[in-house]
């Protein structure tokens, strides 16, 4: 005889239980997503936990177990895996916007010294910045640029052609190119 279920399966609304059988016969589902469905089916038909864990190509009655525990808990968002571990993200929503308002702020050239932002210059910008920030990294920019849908070459602006603003030890000194006019024909 089996032992008395802690946390048994709560009884499937009408509503839950078409989902969770569109789900598991569905083939553009996530595989995590159908077979989680596919247990608590199995769970809700009667089965027992590792009866379920068999149907839905899992070796533990274990994890079934926790799936109904948490299925009892979230309802239908417990089909979704949650975040595996691994370090916590360093930089949040707040960072990452201030990595985008500054990607959006036209470059300065006596401040930022460049006339188009590159992710080299984007990071010195932040960390120069009073509100920056000072460990920021050009992969975390690179990231944060790609997620927000930037793409790099698309979105680049240029300089005026035949002048260039360059350090020297007396300071900033703007270059003209002489030949400009017949390098462009």
């Amino acid at each position: 005889m089996t032992r008395h279920k802690v946390d048994p399966l709560r009884a499937l609304t009408d509503e839950e239980r078409e989902v969770l059988t569109h789900i598991s016969r569905s083939g553009s589902e996530p595989a995590s997503h159908v077979a989680r469905a596919k247990a608590l089916l199995a769970v809700a038909d009667g089965k027992r936990y590792t009866e379920a864990a068999r149907a839905a190509g899992r070796r533990s009655g274990d994890a079934v177990s926790h799936l109904v525990l948490r299925f009892n808990r979230e309802g239908l968002a417990a089909l979704a895996p949650r975040h595996g571990g691994g370090a916590p993200p360093i930089y949040g929503i707040a960072e990452r916007e201030r990595i985008l308002k500054e990607v959006r702020r036209p470059p300065d050239r006596e401040r930022d010294g460049t006339a188009t932002w590159s992710l080299t210059t984007l990071q010195w910008a932040l960390r120069q910045a009073p509100d920056g920030l000072p460990q920021v990294s050009t992969y975390t920019i690179l990231t944060v640029l790609h997620e927000a849908g930037f793409t790099w070459q698309a979105s680049r602006t240029w300089c005026e052609t035949g002048k260039v603003k360059r350090k020297r030890k007396a300071g900033v000194v703007e270059v003209t190119d002489p030949d400009t006019a017949p390098k462009k024909s």
